[in-house]
């Protein structure tokens, strides 16, 4: 019997790698209810989770062409949900460590005025990043960003599925990242190396 689903899964990736989009649909529905779960766990967050989830499925769909390769479905997708779980745990813990830094920074020295000012011209530098942002993407920044809204609220606010929100934001942080790197290089060189 066992071996009857592991050729029906041999056949799904088949057709997968073929470019059928019905067995993909066939194939996420099947696997996102152990990969969500595991990753939740992993990380704590139905945010990240639903990201890891669509960032998962998105990268198998474009490496479908591989999938007639792989053995062991079920194993190479947890061992995939795994690996970018604890992927974007360290980014996340990086990012957190260089906002803190520069958070402690700003604040032990807001009492100076030429910190003040500089402070003043990276949240202006923020707030014109923002504003070079698509209408679209500018929202869901807002929403997410500085309402504290999760992808799955903003998704059903702005009547959008979570990955389109996902897309966003990712193309949103992506832009104001670059903005802060071609626009304030000096100013956060002056911060971290005061």
């Amino acid at each position: 019997m066992q071996n009857r689903s592991i050729d029906k899964e041999r056949v799904l990736l088949l057709q997968v790698a073929a470019g059928d989009q019905k067995s993909f649909t066939i194939l996420f529905e099947h696997y996102s209810k152990t990969v969500y779960p595991f990753a939740l766990k992993l990380t704590r967050s139905e945010e990240l989770a639903e990201e890891i989830l669509q960032d998962i499925f998105l990268k198998i769909w474009i490496n479908r062409q591989n999938l007639p390769e792989i053995e062991n479905f079920g194993a190479y997708v947890n061992r995939m949900t795994r690996n970018y779980a604890y992927n974007v745990l360290r980014r996340i813990a990086h990012e957190n460590l260089i906002a803190f830094e520069l958070s402690k920074q700003m604040t032990e020295e807001v009492n100076n005025t030429e910190d003040a000012v500089i402070y003043h011209d990276l949240e202006h530098s923020l707030n014109q990043a923002i504003n070079h942002l698509t209408p679209q993407q500018k929202l869901i920044y807002t929403m997410c960003h500085q309402e504290g809204l999760k992808y799955s609220e903003v998704a059903g606010r702005l009547n959008i599925s979570s990955s389109t929100v996902h897309t966003h934001m990712k193309l949103a942080l992506k832009f104001i990242r670059t903005y802060f790197v071609q626009i304030n290089t000096l100013i956060l060189f002056y911060l971290l190396f005061k």
